[in-house]
């Protein structure tokens, strides 16, 4: 396995908890930060130029009613227009709950904040987006109101169209939104859909988190399903299944394993191989510590390193500041 490398150390004044990546239309690396370890601080968006300077974009439009953003997946459309995950009730804070946003950004010729409004709101967990064709495609990872005859977590994928506003969201089974659902099935981790990639050829990879499995959902030209299975599943080397990233060169997918403090590669004959994993550690030095989110960025595969939950099922047992970022190198 290889050994991970120390990317980044971010800035304490404005950073607690990086997740979310995009790479702009300049090639920067954009990492965005709900920032969940400090309740006093507010989510925010960062940029990090080609030779790694960190700067401040923006902070991240708040919830009129909390006061705050908690923004985790972002994607840029064909307009660079930004989409947001907005996971206002990711806490788990009882005056949070249900008021979790999808957001669109738009920017001006500088790359300013130009204008900004709701795609749609009252969500229970917004997570990851991926944008393909006219949609955007949105994880869910709780659907609490809805119950399978298993008793265990349902959860979801949400369509929106790239120009809907207002949408208001129920969290049941009548949101005409619903794309798809899952079931999750591990008892010692209900927590569902999570990751989500759509490669060039318009195949959609989702990763059901608690069971540590990848859905793979092909897509027709209109965005809609032609069918869907499992396509990835390997317990001995994949436990959980945070954010994703294709590598269209080789057709390798990598996996966040968040639990399990690791990075996971699932092969284009679907050989899932772990290929860098780290124990409890600080980050510091360029462990893995609880990464989030993998990104393919100059050549490297970058990760956001989330350090925050805490659990039996987790390898992560606190959290430490400054917040991370460690890189690895591709795999053939």
């Amino acid at each position: 396995m290889q050994e991970s490398r120390l990317f980044a150390l971010l800035p304490e004044e404005y950073v607690c908890t990086p997740d979310g990546m995009e790479i702009d239309r300049d090639g920067n690396l954009i990492v965005s930060c709900p920032n969940y370890a400090d309740d006093n601080m507010s989510g925010c968006v960062i940029r990090i130029d080609k030779e790694k300077n960190i700067s401040k974009w923006f902070d991240v439009p708040v919830h009129p009613e909390t006061g705050i953003a908690r923004n985790m997946g972002i994607a840029f459309d064909s307009q660079w227009n930004m989409f947001i995950c907005d996971n206002q009730p990711w806490s788990g804070k009882e005056e949070l709950a249900w008021k979790g946003r999808m957001l669109k950004v738009i920017f001006d010729e500088e790359g300013k904040v130009k204008d900004w409004y709701t795609v749609a709101d009252g969500m229970e967990h917004p997570n990851g987006v991926r944008i393909y064709k006219n949609y955007m495609y949105v994880t869910q990872s709780y659907l609490t109101k809805v119950k399978d005859e298993s008793g265990n977590l349902v959860s979801c994928v949400y369509r929106f169209p790239l120009d809907a506003r207002d949408i208001a969201i129920t969290n049941t089974l009548e949101d005409e939104y619903i794309f798809t659902t899952f079931v999750t099935n591990n008892p010692r981790c209900q927590y569902g859909a999570d990751g989500i990639e759509i490669d060039s050829k318009g195949n959609m990879y989702v990763g059901n988190f608690g069971d540590g499995e990848v859905w793979k959902i092909r897509l027709d030209e209109n965005g809609d399903m032609i069918d869907k299975e499992v396509y990835a599943r390997n317990p001995d080397e994949l436990v959980s299944t945070d954010g994703m990233i294709m590598d269209e060169a080789t057709g390798n997918l990598y996996i966040a394993d968040f639990n399990n403090n690791a990075i996971v590669m699932v092969d284009k004959d679907r050989n899932v191989r772990r290929i860098a994993q780290s124990p409890d550690c600080d980050g510091f030095h360029g462990e893995l510590d609880q990464p989030g989110e993998p990104i393919i960025w100059q050549g490297k595969i970058v990760a956001s390193c989330f350090d925050l939950v805490t659990d039996e099922t987790k390898v992560n047992t606190q959290h430490e500041m400054p917040a991370t970022m460690a890189e690895l190198d591709l795999e053939p």
